[in-house]
């Protein structure tokens, strides 16, 4: 979280963390106890990813770029998708039948989604934003990252001004949550 450079670059790195912790996942027997700790720190990473995304860089999409609006709505989708996942993986145990096909279903949706982002959405944005955008829009997903929600929240609102507004307050609670219970943390 918070790597520096334009945002391309900072999503990019998000992405590759992100595939390193699949690593671990699938490196891990199934029923391992270590997998739900993967598991959680994925979901934190890619909710506060996807929170910065949906704040600051679809609506530049859908400003900037041609056809920019169903490419951002496609984007908006694989979230959606990937949130209610996330959500039936947080009820889950290692152990759990439904944790591997889960995690599975996760791992394959957001694999998918990177490489649609990296091939089509990322060069269509370089294309379109002159590079001190680019840079503003790092920055400001940087900062979305580090106060936007660790938990998924299927239902809560995905588009400005109003995700905006509620993800700091969401985020917050949800730190604390994660502080109170250890989520994410190896123990």
């Amino acid at each position: 979280m918070g790597h520096g450079g334009n945002v391309i670059d900072e999503l990019v790195t998000d992405h590759r963390e992100v595939e390193e912790m699949f690593g671990k996942i699938e490196g891990l027997p199934s029923g391992h106890k270590d997998r739900k700790m993967y598991a959680d720190q994925v979901t934190i990473e890619l909710v506060r990813h996807s929170v910065a995304e949906e704040a600051y860089v679809y609506p530049a999409v859908r400003e900037h770029v041609a056809n920019g609006d169903a490419l951002a709505d496609q984007e908006l989708e694989d979230h959606a998708t990937a949130e209610r996942i996330m959500k039936d993986l947080e009820r889950c145990d290692p152990g759990d039948a439904d944790f591997d096909r889960l995690m599975g279903l996760l791992m394959s949706e957001i694999r998918s989604h990177i490489a649609d982002e990296e091939g089509n959405l990322f060069p269509a944005l370089r294309q379109a934003c002159p590079m001190d955008a680019l840079n503003e829009l790092g920055e400001k997903v940087r900062k979305a990252k580090k106060t936007a929600p660790t938990r998924p929240h299927p239902a809560a609102p995905d588009k400005p001004p109003a995700n905006k507004l509620l993800a700091p307050g969401t985020g917050m609670v949800d730190r604390l949550r994660d502080a109170l219970t250890g989520r994410g943390k190896s123990g």
